[in-house]
């Protein structure tokens, strides 16, 4: 279960040992990477999908690779694992923490988020993926700019400009986009890795606060990592990794 950039390196790994698997794929972006395995797009239909799929393709070991904030493919993961009682493990990316020079604002969750921006009008970087725009709507006094994958069908947002790109991202790069858009605050997941993280380096270089969500509650489960762990976590799984 993929689509991040974690995801991407472990599928080349388990291409590389010969590994039979899939690769599963949300659907939500409309031009996904392409991989060296093969490629499935789409829901599963719940956990209870899930469960069938895994029975279907007689499939033995199930790896969570996709964003942290994915949490109702987590959890399905997790349910459905359980019902068909074979190996789990999610390759999970740290959390981003604050560092030194950084203002952050720590909200539990999206609902938090748009509270915490009532108020005066702001040039405001949101940074939360287009899934989540329609939450913002309460508050269209802002000017937003928005960092998308894939160009969106409808803005709902009124007052808002859209830049199309893919990371990762590099500091200099958004140092100088959110200059050039006079950004007042970002709001950000705490999605962690190293492919988004420039825009808080960016944010912290130009003294701009932060608006930061934390990651959902899941239900406990094994988490690595890196690839080398996942891969080590298959072999001693019963995989055989061929080289």
């Amino acid at each position: 279960m993929g689509g991040t950039t974690e995801a991407n390196a472990l599928a080349k790994a388990i291409a590389d040992r010969g590994i039979p698997a899939t690769y599963s794929y949300a659907g939500r972006v409309d031009n996904p990477r392409p991989q060296a395995l093969p490629v499935r797009v789409g829901g599963f239909g719940g956990a209870e999908g899930l469960v069938k799929y895994i029975h279907d393709h007689s499939i033995s070991h199930v790896i969570d690779a996709t964003h942290p904030f994915a949490a109702g493919m987590s959890r399905n993961a997790i349910e459905a694992c359980h019902a068909a009682q074979i190996p789990l493990v999610a390759l999970t990316r740290p959390e981003w923490a604050p560092q030194p020079g950084d203002t952050w604002l720590r909200v539990p969750d999206i609902a938090a988020a748009v509270a915490a921006l009532s108020g005066n009008p702001q040039r405001v970087f949101l940074a939360v993926g287009r899934m989540h725009l329609e939450d913002f709507v309460s508050q269209p006094q802002h000017h937003y700019l928005l960092r998308l994958v894939d160009e969106p069908d409808v803005l709902p947002l009124p007052n808002c400009e859209v830049v199309v790109a893919r990371g990762p991202f590099a500091e200099a790069d958004d140092r100088a986009l959110m200059q050039r858009h006079g950004t007042q605050l970002v709001v950000s997941k705490n999605a962690g890795g190293a492919g988004a993280r420039a825009k808080l380096d960016a944010a912290r270089a130009l003294d701009i606060p932060v608006l930061m969500i934390d990651r959902p509650a899941l239900p406990q489960r094994l988490e690595l990592s890196s690839v080398p762990q996942v891969l080590d976590w298959l072999a001693h799984s019963g995989v055989n990794l061929g080289v």
